[in-house]
């Protein structure tokens, strides 16, 4: 996946937007006010920070050796992915899919109802 492509699955999400607070150099992507994802911009191959099920950073950590613990992020929540192509693009999206129910859920009730 390129920085493109992954910039178009995040603002895919309902109500996700973006935002650089740490630069030019990192696109931030939030629901509500909390983040569920970063691009780097200035890496190449791409690398994405997702939050992720504590559950399951383990296994994908396991299962790919492009997905390591979250870069300057809670490493029990986060995870960085490397997007070389060895990560499916399929599985890239519903990461990123699986990021922002994750924190959409976490949001108070009626920021979540606001949202609709």
């Amino acid at each position: 996946m390129t920085h493109a492509t992954v910039r178009e699955a995040c603002l895919a999400l309902p109500h996700a937007t973006e935002d650089q607070p740490f630069g030019e150099t990192v696109l931030v992507f939030r629901i509500g006010a909390k983040l569920f994802a970063l691009l780097a911009l200035d890496t190449h191959p791409p690398t994405l920070n997702l939050k992720c099920d504590p559950e399951e950073v383990v296994e994908r950590q396991e299962q790919y050796e492009t997905v390591g613990p979250g870069y300057h992020m809670n490493k029990r929540h986060w995870i960085t992915v490397t997007l070389d192509g060895s990560v499916p693009p399929s599985s890239v999206r519903a990461w990123i899919e699986d990021a922002y129910r994750l924190v959409r859920a976490s949001l108070p009730r009626k920021v979540q109802e606001a949202l609709g």
